[in-house]
């Protein structure tokens, strides 16, 4: 990692540039896209799903050449069983593209031939998510809006600790509340306004001890950006000092497509200043 100290404005900048063009480049045509996604199934109740061809599974996917009864997908504590059913069925995991026909995981892609691939997702509320490199949400793409980069919104700062880890529940477009702790608060000025945004940390398979999410609102909310927040991810230096730069603010994954559960950013984040920087509202989701 760069510290912030030795990054010039100029290398800051053309970060922020190529971020926001990968992020373009791939919203438009990855297999893993927002947009790629047609699906959520979540377990319920059950104990297992079942994933193939045949009109009987859980999880029907056509046209891709899998077999009647590819796999079965089971909850097992904070991780996932993921077995071949049918003789000749295999898949694919994370980023090796060599055949398998058992897993057990904490989550991740499951690749199903060239055309499918499921993602496994707990949260506390396991769940698959069905991404298909065919999907026809590819032809409403229309960009991403962005204001313009602003140095002014980039801060370097200390985060200031909680005296204890507050366990707290975070509300979500998409299920019941997630738990969560907040792990402090980020003190910064906007033009000449104070403010301030208390970190998370959710408490779901997946998240690191380290992991630091805000999840915020301010007044574009809504308007110039998307109605329900938007997230910045705090970057931790070898000197223990955050860069939080809102010029990589984004909109949720929920923003683009309805398959996806998003926290909701919590009260104590409403901000009551302008943060026109990062991400403006695009209106992909239906």
């Amino acid at each position: 990692m760069i510290s912030a100290s030795a990054q010039t404005p100029q290398e800051i900048l053309a970060a922020v540039a190529k971020d926001r063009k990968e992020t373009q480049d791939w919203l438009k045509s990855d297999p893993t896209s927002y947009l790629a996604a047609v699906n959520r199934i979540s377990f319920g109740e059950k104990p297992s799903l079942t994933v193939g061809e045949a009109g009987g599974n859980d999880v029907v996917l056509k046209g891709g050449g899998l077999k009647a009864r590819h796999l079965e997908l089971k909850v097992v504590g904070e991780k996932f069983s993921v077995k071949a059913v049918d003789a000749a069925a295999t898949f694919t995991a994370g980023k090796s593209t060599e055949p398998i026909r058992e897993q057990l995981a904490k989550g991740g892609k499951i690749g199903l031939g060239a055309r499918y691939q499921l993602r496994l997702s707990h949260q506390g509320y396991p769940a698959v998510i069905v991404f298909d490199a065919k999907s026809p949400r590819f032809k409403e793409y229309k960009g991403i809006g962005y204001f313009p980069p602003d140095l002014a919104y980039r801060y370097v700062v200390k985060l200031v600790p909680a005296p204890a880890a507050e366990k707290l529940a975070i509300q979500s477009t998409g299920s019941a509340d997630r738990k969560a702790e907040r792990v402090g608060w980020f003190d910064f000025t906007v033009g000449t306004v104070p403010v301030r945004l208390a970190a998370h940390r959710l408490l779901e398979p997946g998240s690191g001890p380290d992991d630091v999410s805000v999840f915020f609102r301010d007044l574009t909310t809504g308007k110039e950006s998307y109605k329900v927040g938007r997230y910045v991810n705090p970057e931790k230096q070898k000197d223990g000092t955050y860069v939080l730069d809102f010029n990589m603010n984004y909109a949720p994954a929920c923003a683009y497509s309805n398959y996806y559960n998003c926290p909701i950013p919590p009260r104590e984040n409403s901000l009551k200043v302008a943060i026109r920087a990062g991400e403006k509202e695009t209106r992909y989701s239906h």
